[in-house]
């Protein structure tokens, strides 16, 4: 494929899974951040919401890997600097690593909780013994990595946008919806 053939953004499928994705990781975010302000009766259900978003960003996470070996990015037009290029790498690695670690994280320490739970109406697996050291301890490795995830994603926003605004390249518009320009005709 030449430069000139070569798609100006991502696939259909990729800016779809990025922004589902992303609005999963929001609500999950917000059922653990606004839990506090619902009544207590509430919690089981949204904990299941926050399990639910958790699970379905490990499969889209995962999905969207395999994805991105088939589909290449499309170039950053003007092409930036190697370095800016590295932290780029960088950063979308450190995402991938994180939103596939935090649903496994919660999903052992449920496993270590020692008591029956679901997720899409599926029975998890669920030690007969629970481990609340273990348990405790991956909580808290959760707890830990989410907090770090408000800066990644917030370094990966800001990122973007700095692309479209200061430096003026396509980054950002590479992975928002709607046609391809360069294939609109």
């Amino acid at each position: 494929m030449t430069i000139s053939t070569m798609r100006s953004k991502y696939t259909a499928l990729q800016i779809s899974l990025h922004w589902l994705v992303f609005i999963l990781v929001v609500v999950a975010y917000c059922a653990m951040e606004l839990r506090g302000f619902a009544p207590r009766s509430y919690r089981p259900l949204i904990n299941s919401l926050h399990f639910f978003c958790g699970i379905s960003v490990l499969i889209l996470m995962v999905s969207r890997l395999l994805v991105r070996i088939v589909y290449r990015a499309p170039p950053i037009v003007p092409k930036p600097h190697p370095a800016m290029t590295g932290l780029s790498h960088l950063a979308h690695t450190l995402i991938y690593l994180l939103f596939i670690c935090l649903p496994l994280l919660g999903f052992i320490s449920l496993y270590y909780r020692g008591s029956e739970w679901q997720v899409f109406g599926i029975p998890m697996p669920f030690r007969t013994e629970p481990d609340e050291d273990v348990e405790y301890s991956l909580k808290s490795w959760h707890a830990l990595l989410a907090n770090a995830g408000y800066f990644l994603v917030a370094i990966h926003a800001a990122g973007a946008l700095v692309h479209h605004y200061f430096i003026k390249d396509n980054t950002l518009l590479r992975m928002m919806p709607g046609k391809d320009k360069r294939h609109s005709r």
